[in-house]
């Protein structure tokens, strides 16, 4: 491993300066063209089909796929690559169940699709708590990657490298809104793909092209056990839990499901997730080369003595594979990762500060233009400040594993009701805002009893909650309140105007 890590990098710096003179670049010619809210939320809808694909997966591929993944597989071997397959089989489902109804119904955020047919004001307050739960959580895990990130690189303090995250992203947002967070997006998808084939060709490289060399060296070093299952999740009901969770969540997503908006018509929506699917699949599958490749040339004990959380194996990688000029390489691909994932989470926040709560709810929909795009900017001021403390707070934990929370709070608050609303003629507004508020409270609660907080942060011996996820138990009881809710207090407004959706959803309109 080459010496001075945790020094500053000239190579290193070099790249990062590059990529933030770029992005800043997109964001000045972002800010010239962001005058309404259309423009701020949704890009003006003028995104094609190939463009938002390559965003959709710049958005994805969080520090969680890339650093946390990566990071898992190498401390814990085969068990952590149910992260990458978890991560991957929601995408047919945004395809087929939710791409359509949401640019057909809906207009910035996803509480636009729920409360199409519903009373807006109670719907749109308890989807503003479940989006606000899952982007928090979100954000928690990028900030933490970006913290150890720049520490590493830069020998800056952590708190200080959080800090300096939550500007630069607060720049891209405040002045480029959903345009420029887009372009970010796909500057970074194109560099993150590059870089992690880049590596894992240079993984694979140092075992002749074979990976059942790269497997049998692993083996070899540690034990058969890293090939099978049962070091990071032992028990059956937590790997069903983690599996629905993830695979539902993305469905849940609100940075995701917003990006939705920017394309002209259904249509493109759908192939968007095509090419989506397509980038992040590819990617996901060499996130089984760098963890493995991670864990045999870096060595597990190196990279827990960096990062606990085991966060820095895909950077560590690169600095055995290349040294300082490609370690900066792949640092400024994972700090590109990070800002423009959480550029994306920051705006889908404001939204539904601003545009579910201040727009439709303070104001009932009165809200002049002007106003509502300084409000979307006064709610991501909040928000990055938020994601800072955060940042500092969960110092320390793996990013991919707090992401994993953050898809449970997804499934359980956002996507039953999203579902219901759309699928199911009797569900109701009442039914609507109970589903979403136990989802995410019930989601929250569980987390906290789990065995990750009790036990693992507060060092307790036991936890009142069993599974690390709760996504077994949060997301049917979010679907039955949600329909028990409905069947007891039926809405004939509602019911009646569900074959008006219908219409919608398959031929669209404005």
């Amino acid at each position: 491993m080459p010496a001075g890590l945790g020094t500053p990098q000239p190579v290193a710096i070099g790249f990062f300066f590059v990529f933030i003179a770029i992005t800043l670049g997109i964001t000045w010619w972002a800010a010239r063209r962001t005058r309404t809210a259309e423009h701020f939320y949704a890009a003006g809808r003028t995104v094609t089909a190939f463009q938002n694909g390559l965003a959709l997966a710049g958005d994805y591929m969080s520090a969680a796929s890339f650093l946390g993944i990566a990071g898992l597989v190498a401390t814990s071997g085969f068990d952590g690559l149910i992260y990458s397959i978890g991560f991957l089989v929601g995408w047919p489902i945004v395809m087929f169940l939710i791409a359509e109804p949401l640019r057909n119904l809906g207009k910035y955020t996803f509480a636009d699709v729920v409360a199409y047919r519903l009373s807006g004001v109670p719907v749109r307050m308890a989807a503003a708590l479940g989006t606000l739960a899952v982007v928090s959580f979100y954000l928690i895990a990028q900030m933490v990657g970006a913290g150890n990130l720049i520490k590493l690189l830069f020998g800056l303090p952590y708190e200080t490298a959080v800090a300096l995250v939550g500007v630069v992203m607060l720049a891209y947002v405040l002045f480029g809104g959903m345009l420029a967070t887009t372009w970010v997006q796909i500057v970074k998808a194109v560099l993150l793909l590059a870089g992690a084939t880049m590596l894992a060709g240079l993984v694979l490289w140092r075992f002749h092209g074979n990976p059942m060399g790269l497997f049998d060296a692993a083996s070899a070093r540690y034990g058969a056990a890293v090939l099978a299952p049962g070091q990071l999740v032992s028990n059956p009901l937590d790997a069903v839990s983690l599996g629905l969770a993830l695979m539902f969540g993305t469905a849940g997503l609100p940075h995701i499901l917003m990006r939705f908006y920017t394309v002209p018509d259904a249509r493109t929506a759908r192939i968007s997730v095509s090419w989506g699917t397509a980038f992040i699949g590819f990617f996901y599958l060499l996130t089984f080369v760098l963890g493995f490749g991670a864990m045999v040339l870096v060595g597990r004990e190196a990279i827990q003595s960096i990062d606990k959380g085991g966060n820095m194996a895909a950077p560590l990688l690169a600095a055995v594979l290349g040294g300082t000029g490609f370690l900066g390489f792949i640092c400024a691909v994972a700090f590109a990762t990070i800002l423009a994932v959480v550029a994306g989470l920051t705006l889908s926040g404001a939204a539904a500060l601003s545009h579910d709560l201040w727009v439709n709810v303070v104001r009932h929909g009165e809200a002049p233009e002007k106003e509502q795009l300084r409000v979307a900017r006064g709610a991501t001021v909040l928000l990055a400040l938020l994601s800072i403390v955060l940042g500092i707070a969960f110092k320390g934990q793996n990013v991919a594993y707090m992401v994993g929370l953050a898809f449970a709070i997804a499934a359980s608050a956002n996507f039953p009701a999203l579902v219901l609303s759309v699928f199911w003629r009797p569900f109701t507004t009442r039914g609507a805002q109970a589903s979403m508020i136990v989802g995410t409270l019930s989601a929250l609660v569980l987390i906290f009893l789990s065995p990750t907080v009790q036990v693992q942060i507060l060092h307790h011996a036991h936890a009142p909650f069993p599974l690390s996820n709760p996504g077994l138990v949060t997301i049917p009881l979010s679907f039955l309140t949600g329909i028990a809710v409905s069947l007891a207090r039926p809405d004939a407004k509602a019911r009646d105007a569900f074959p008006g959706l219908q219409r919608r959803l398959h031929l669209g309109g404005d």
